[in-house]
């Protein structure tokens, strides 16, 4: 039986930021970040698995779903999705919780969990590090490019955005075309917020914007600055045919960034059967693993206050 979920809705400087609530109010509170171009329907299938005593956020990042896109001009980041987090959970009044960020959204939450350790107790990444870094000789011509494509896209748009509208099977179509590996019925979770209708059809949702080069990267050095930071419990949760093979990091840093995590006593890994969505094309093979790692994180804090009194 599918779980219901509730609207979510924070007001922002720029709009507001959109998202699905699952759970009771005073359950376990979970925050839950989607990957790149994706949106909180990324979770659709994996959440209603988890203990309905938990209460499970999923936000559509800015510029995804429903969420309203950052202003004219401004750019995509890290820095920026991480203050949005910092929104979100201040909205919420949750002092102390849990991550379940998967890709982008899993660096967002490594991020996140480096500069406030004291609100994370657990961090599960699935297929992703933590952390997303690059070669320092790549930085200059990055930041380059992605200032280059803001001012030519500026330029086209000078006379209003053109959208392209789509028939529904034409934007699955598309949408599955740059997502091979996403089973129909994860396209069609994706498409509920990540698509609305116009006169004519429908558009997608998400800004274009988020298609242009990141400007603010990471060396590896500072990505193992801030890992060394964490204080929660990490499981990292990766897909054999997943990011490794898709997305691989520069050379030597995936090792690195497992070296960081496997010296602290509180991460796990473990290597799953699957592909870069596997949390949505094939979720109970994950919902055991998860439940598993974030009860015995409530365990172990709950083992600690009390040892404190």
């Amino acid at each position: 039986m599918k779980r219901a979920a509730s609207e979510f809705r924070l007001p922002v400087p720029w709009g507001e930021l959109r998202g699905q609530v699952w759970g009771p109010e005073e359950g376990r509170p979970i925050l839950c970040l989607h990957g790149w171009a994706d949106n909180s329907g990324s979770f659709n299938t994996l959440i209603p698995l988890l203990p309905q005593e938990w209460r499970c956020v999923a936000v559509d990042m800015a510029g995804h779903g429903l969420s309203s896109p950052r202003p004219p001009g401004v750019f995509y980041t890290f820095p920026a999705y991480i203050t949005d987090v910092r929104r979100v959970v201040e909205a919420l009044q949750w002092k102390r919780f849990s991550i379940l960020g998967h890709s982008m959204g899993g660096n967002v939450a490594g991020m996140f969990s480096a500069l406030f350790p004291e609100m994370v107790e657990g961090l599960v990444l699935l297929d992703s590090y933590g952390f997303l870094p690059t070669n320092t000789n790549e930085l200059p011509g990055i930041v380059r490019q992605g200032i280059e494509e803001m001012v030519r896209l500026e330029e086209t748009e000078k006379d209003g955005k053109k959208e392209r509208i789509y028939t529904y099977e034409k934007a699955m179509q598309r949408l599955m075309a740059a997502n091979p590996h996403l089973s129909e019925q994860s396209a069609k979770n994706l498409l509920e917020r990540g698509i609305r209708e116009v006169e004519g059809g429908f558009v997608f949702t998400r800004d274009f914007r988020l298609n242009l080069k990141n400007v603010t990267r990471n060396s590896l050095e500072q990505c193992l600055e801030y890992q060394s930071r964490i204080q929660a419990r990490v499981l990292l949760l990766m897909a054999d045919a997943g990011l490794n093979k898709s997305f691989p990091l520069p050379e030597g840093c995936s090792e690195s960034l497992m070296n960081g995590y496997q010296r602290s006593k509180n991460m796990k890994v473990m290597t799953v059967s699957g592909d870069h969505h596997v949390h949505m094309n094939q979720p109970e093979g994950l919902v055991p693993i998860i439940t598993d790692f974030l009860q015995s994180v409530g365990s172990a804090q709950a083992t600690e206050n009390t040892a404190k009194l």
